[in-house]
């Protein structure tokens, strides 16, 4: 009877074993091309990655690339707005073939998401008012400071314990673009957020805003997809190289940036 036992666990191991092995085939890139529209997952009020403008149509950066890709891949572009907090599971339901908006890579995102090569580099920093007297992260405590809901700021504030647990209160957002309207009518005392948003929406608007000359993590940008998307994932990978060689990339950089800042194929 143990015999028995013993034999039967033992091909009850082999056979779960062997269905481990099979996974389920990567059609993403097939399937996009069937149902012919390539949908981005984005905050719509993320300037200049991908945002609304005056006729409240979304343009960005992200989105210059984005339509090129999809373009070149033979299919059209769809830009779907989704809420920033609950993106992973706009993707995995399939609402959304990508999350392309800005997006840091980090190591726990890798986990759950494919993500491409990084695209730009940017530092998460603390923008004040000139008039705020805060020139430096020690000059921050005791104060309140706004971040965004589900955004690597966020990350970075909670991986510097330090600074966080000296600041008065740390005031959540669902978007940077209403943070910065709380700065600037001094509910709040500083933001942390992406350099490179707060970089262009200080040139754009002319608001009395400095950020401090100390960085609180540096990071890159990446597209994501489903964790098994890989076809699709390296599908836009490769176009993304093949623009940045036939100098596409750099124009689109140099229309929002004024310079070529990306990192693709560098």
């Amino acid at each position: 009877m143990k015999k028995i036992m013993l034999a039967a666990a033992a091909l009850a191991l082999v056979m779960l074993a062997g269905c481990k092995k099979v996974q389920k085939a990567d059609n993403s890139l097939e399937d996009l091309k069937a149902r012919g529209v390539f949908v981005l997952g984005l905050d719509d009020s993320f300037p200049p990655m991908g945002f609304r403008n005056d006729d409240n149509e979304i343009v960005g950066f992200d989105i210059d690339l984005a339509k090129e890709v999809a373009a070149r891949l033979g299919v059209e572009f769809k830009a779907q707005p989704i809420d920033w907090d609950a993106k992973e599971m706009e993707l995995s339901t399939g609402k959304i073939d990508c999350i392309w908006n800005g997006l840091t890579i980090t190591p726990e995102r890798e986990e759950a998401l494919a993500f491409t090569k990084p695209y730009l580099n940017n530092d998460q920093v603390l923008v004040v008012r000139k008039d705020g007297g805060i020139a430096s992260f020690a000059d921050a405590a005791g104060k309140s400071v706004g971040v965004q809901n589900g955004s690597s700021a966020q990350d970075a504030l909670n991986a510097n314990p330090e600074f966080r647990d000296s600041l008065k209160s740390i005031v959540p957002f669902k978007e940077n673009l209403t943070a910065m309207n709380d700065l600037e009518t001094r509910g709040i005392d500083a933001v942390v957020m992406d350099s490179i948003v707060a970089a262009y929406d200080i040139a754009q608007s002319g608001k009395p805003f400095v950020l401090v000359n100390e960085v609180l993590a540096k990071e890159a940008y990446g597209v994501a997809f489903r964790k098994n998307d890989i076809k699709l994932r390296d599908a836009v990978q490769a176009t993304l190289e093949e623009m940045a060689t036939d100098g596409t990339v750099e124009a689109i950089s140099k229309k929002w940036f004024g310079s070529d800042i990306t990192v693709i194929g560098k």
